[in-house]
């Protein structure tokens, strides 16, 4: 997928259809003739159209966001039948996986976050660069940001935008916007904005005042992190020993949710000779990389948003996928209906 963003990323408009950290995800996903790969989160296509070129593999493209598919169908035309794009979440993609007719994959990459293309186009309303209908919905179902921030209670709103967004002034914002929607609907970007930027001052150099809201908005109604931690169950469901997983984030919630879930899918655990029978889950992954693989000079200088870049990866073994409870992995935060009902 193309460059994403994160809390200290440019919002928008570089490095448009630029992969991130390609050469390294290629290098762990290690593509092989006659191999079947998922690209979890399709975008522009950049991994896909990268897969396809190494080996005569076959590529699932999956993307939530209808505008990704139509705009891959010319990738498609031109893969000789050796690409499949699916309108899905990507957290059901071993569901899609199965459904395409394959019992099990080579390897699985996905780019979290939103794409470049996704800020460019004003009228989705993920970027504060533009006034828009203050949507940020990646798919065409459920609330939209307006919907949250109309319906969330004041103490919902600091937590999300706290914890999601990591910004300091959440307290003061959510009491702001819960002030102005009891006069009118907030309703764009610009309104939204307005109320953000008379509680964070902009500062010269800084990042601009509604960075970390509209991240923490646009995280929270998507639900990403609930989303990126169901589909490494999934991927670890569908994935072959031998298999590889390769996932890049941009958020450092992002990266611990797939540090956590590597590190306790791919830990041994053995008694000692004080306790020889203790022993844990056998491993259901090895890992790759010992630590994040990040964006070098040079590649951050063509794509400024590789700079928040973090690529982790893990190759399957032989055990049988766990039952994994991925709330141990997750914020404390409210559920989205619970944040749209007002806390009631």
């Amino acid at each position: 997928m193309t460059g994403r963003d994160s809390g200290n990323a440019v919002d928008g408009g570089l490095a448009r259809h630029i992969p991130v950290l390609a050469q390294p995800a290629l290098h762990y996903l290690s593509p092989r003739d006659g191999g079947i790969y998922i690209d979890g989160t399709f975008g522009a296509g950049g991994y896909s159209r990268a897969i396809l070129a190494a080996a005569g593999c076959r590529v699932i493209g999956i993307d939530r966001d209808h505008s990704a598919i139509v705009r891959g169908a010319d990738l498609v035309a031109q893969s000789d039948g050796r690409l499949t794009l699916i309108e899905d979440r990507f957290s059901n993609l071993d569901e899609v996986v199965r459904s395409a007719g394959y019992d099990a994959v080579d390897g699985v990459v996905l780019d979290i976050g939103v794409s470049s293309m996704q800020f460019d186009e004003a009228e989705r309303g993920f970027s504060f660069r533009f006034d828009a209908p203050l949507d940020m919905r990646m798919g065409g179902a459920g609330p939209s940001a307006a919907d949250l921030v109309a319906a969330a209670s004041e103490r919902d709103l600091s937590f999300i935008i706290s914890i999601l967004g990591e910004e300091r002034f959440a307290r003061g914002i959510a009491r702001a916007i819960v002030r102005a929607r009891a006069e009118a609907p907030i309703r764009t970007t610009k309104e939204l904005v307005a109320i953000i930027e008379r509680v964070v001052r902009a500062k010269p150099g800084a990042i601009h005042p509604a960075t970390r809201t509209f991240q923490a908005l646009r995280i929270f109604i998507n639900e990403e992190l609930s989303e990126l931690a169901v589909a490494l169950s999934a991927a670890e469901r569908i994935l072959r020993p031998g298999g590889r997983l390769v996932v890049v984030s941009f958020h450092s919630l992002e990266d611990r949710i797939v540090k956590m879930f590597l590190a306790e899918h791919s830990r041994v655990v053995a008694g000692s000779r004080h306790a020889p029978e203790v022993h844990g889950p056998e491993p259901t992954f090895t890992a790759l990389t010992k630590k994040p693989v990040v964006a070098d000079d040079a590649e951050i200088a063509a794509n400024p948003r590789a700079r928040s870049a973090k690529l982790r990866a893990a190759e399957r073994t032989d055990v049988p996928a766990r039952e994994s409870d991925i709330g141990d992995l997750l914020p404390r935060l409210p559920s989205l209906d619970d944040a749209m009902r007002g806390g009631r």
